[in-house]
């Protein structure tokens, strides 16, 4: 997780339990859980659409290709 090991972890919650207190740890463990499943859950959104308009773009045939206007121009003066 992230390159952190259980020593670190005892590290970082033994440092948020003398910041913020006894009182309102698990309060900011919770908001903290929230927010990280919050951002989980955006980025597999955001992963699941670019995923989906990859997709959609592969199997499309390319409407906007048009060929460079110089051989348009040619074209049209050998018709003349």
């Amino acid at each position: 997780m992230f390159g952190i090991g259980m020593p670190e972890l005892l590290v970082i919650f033994v440092i948020a339990l003398l910041v913020v207190g006894p009182e309102k740890l698990p309060e900011l463990a919770r908001t903290l859980g929230r927010g990280l499943a919050e951002f989980r859950r955006t980025a597999h959104e955001v992963r699941q659409t670019l995923d989906e308009e990859s997709r959609e773009r592969e199997a499309a045939p390319n409407s906007s290709f048009r060929p460079p206007a110089s051989s348009v121009h040619k074209k049209n003066l050998e018709d003349a």
